[in-house]
Parts: C-alpha cells; sequence; structure tokens
C-alpha cells in the first residue's frame, strides 16, 4: 500500500500564491506518475496537474496553466504543486494521487488512472 499525505492547504487572498506538498510513503515506487485533483463544493473532482515518474513531462489543463506548477523529488518521496495567481474558483479540497504505470500514458489526467489518493487540503481563496 501507498499512502499520501498533503499539507500546505490555507486561506489566501486573490492574486496570492500557495505551495501544497505531498508526502509519499509505504510501498512507493518512482515509476508512479503523480497527480493533484480538486474538489470545490457540489462538483466532481476534476484533474488540475499531472507529472511523469521522471519528472520530465507534466500536463494541465487550460484552467490553471500558466499559473500552477507540478514537481516531484523521487529522493524524497515527494510531490509539490505551486499555485500562483489564485483566483476564488480555485477553492477546492486538492487531493494528491499516484498511478501505477500502465499502458503508454505517461500523465494520465483520468481520475480511475490513479490508485493511490491522500486525504486532501483545503484550499480558500477569498476575493
Amino acid at each position: 500500500q501507498v499512502q499520501l499525505v498533503e499539507s500546505g492547504g490555507g486561506l489566501v487572498q486573490t492574486g496570492g500564491s500557495l505551495r501544497l506538498s505531498c508526502a509519499a510513503s509505504g510501498r512507493t515506487s518512482s515509476s508512479y506518475a503523480m497527480g493533484w485533483f480538486r474538489q470545490a463544493p457540489g462538483k466532481e473532482r476534476e484533474f488540475v496537474a499531472g507529472i511523469s515518474w521522471s519528472g520530465g513531462t507534466t500536463y494541465y489543463p487550460d484552467s490553471v496553466k500558466g499559473r500552477f506548477t507540478i514537481s516531484r523529488d523521487n529522493a524524497k518521496k515527494m510531490v509539490y504543486l505551486q499555485m500562483n495567481s489564485l483566483k476564488p474558483e480555485d477553492t477546492a479540497v486538492y487531493y494528491c494521487a499516484a498511478a501505477v504505470p500502465r499502458g503508454r500514458t505517461v500523465v494520465p489526467s483520468s481520475e480511475s488512472a490513479y490508485d493511490y489518493w491522500g486525504q486532501g487540503t483545503q484550499v480558500t481563496v477569498s476575493s
């Protein structure tokens, strides 16, 4: 089993920044792709960033592209999400997830492709 623990959430004003961290433990593998998802009240969970096992490939949806940056440190078993220029619509619970390698998809964006999930950390952006 893999355990993921997110941290770094909080309350920030519009235009501000936050850096989320995800610590992995257990039967982790640096071959896992990692992703960040978020879920706002009354909405479905959505993909916001993904990174390949090597860190060489990243993927973002248009809603966060240019504002969010995902990175990883395999030696420390950590994944990060730097969030800049935050907007009220970024308010959500943010989840870290790990995907066991399957097929040719280097950075999956589908929720169903991820096997392990953290408990989430709340991010609130005030207007």
